[in-house]
């Protein structure tokens, strides 16, 4: 055995332990294993998915039979609408639990401090989980709606790319306020009832008289709705839309989730320096 074999065997184990050695993880990593762990929450617990749905359904029922005993005709003739609005505000409050919710949780189970110390950052770590939070939200509020239609007959237009870019541009407003109000509960930990009673706005929101109101245009839902129901009960396309209309919307979505993601950082870094981001 000579020193050149001996060498190249020693530099083939250096370079077989360099191909062994563990790499850092992506974003893409973090995304994939973020996706599962929703997957198999879902799958394994399906008692409280499938609960999530019938709640749902159930208000449905309540306001549908309820408003046709008080309006009779005039709620017929708007059930498009009614069905249309429901369907956002499942999806709007899916989006919204889906931080803040989260982050409570978080905080109660003492979990709090292994995303602070990843290497990716809790806000990373919180945003996805949040977006795979919302993809599960869409897959049962498409069961919502398929069930809403069946049960009223009513006719809308489902062209896939239309509904899920303007519902999804449309939320992605909502998921803003809830990194905000994340970032609250990490501060002061117990205000869910605030929390709840900000759900119940959404109703305002969705409905809000944009036509009569131009400027109710810029708040959260408001000019998404509007898109929502001329795709649905018009049957407009994506590229049908104004591009002031889709800009208008971009902008809203971007900007509502930009700030609702700085008030998480700040509020998450003033915790740090009171020394609370562990207590509950």
């Amino acid at each position: 055995m000579s020193a050149d074999a001996s060498a190249g065997d020693a530099s083939t184990g250096d370079g077989a332990a360099i191909d062994d050695a563990p790499r850092p993880a992506t974003y893409y990593h973090l995304a994939r294993a973020v996706l599962y762990r929703e997957f198999l929450i879902f799958v394994r617990y399906p008692a409280n998915a499938i609960g999530g749905i019938v709640v749902s359904l159930f208000f449905f029922a309540a306001l549908f039979l309820g408003g046709q005993l008080l309006a009779g005709q005039a709620l017929t003739d708007s059930i498009e609408g009614i069905v249309v609005g429901y369907f956002l505000w499942t999806l709007s409050v899916g989006a919204y639990s889906s931080v803040s919710n989260d982050i409570g949780s978080e905080v109660q189970w003492g979990t709090l401090e292994r995303h602070i110390t990843t290497p990716f950052g809790f806000a990373p770590v919180a945003l996805l989980k949040g977006v795979a939070k919302v993809v599960r939200t869409f897959l049962t509020s498409a069961v919502i709606l398929a069930v809403m239609l069946l049960a009223t007959g009513t006719r809308l237009n489902l062209a896939p790319l239309t509904v899920v870019a303007v519902a999804g541009l449309s939320i992605t407003s909502v998921l803003g306020l809830g990194f905000a109000a994340g970032g609250v509960t990490v501060l002061y930990k117990r205000i869910g009832s605030w929390l709840n009673l900000l759900q119940f706005g959404f109703v305002a929101l969705i409905s809000a008289p944009v036509f009569d109101l131009p400027w109710t245009r810029v708040l959260p839902l408001a000019h998404g709705s509007a898109m929502l129901q001329r795709a649905m009960v018009d049957g407009i396309r994506l590229w049908e839309f104004p591009p002031a209309d889709l800009a208008l919307l971009v902008a809203v979505a971007l900007g509502y989730l930009v700030g609702g993601y700085l008030v998480f950082q700040l509020a998450t870094r003033r915790a740090r320096r009171l020394g609370v981001l562990g207590d509950y």
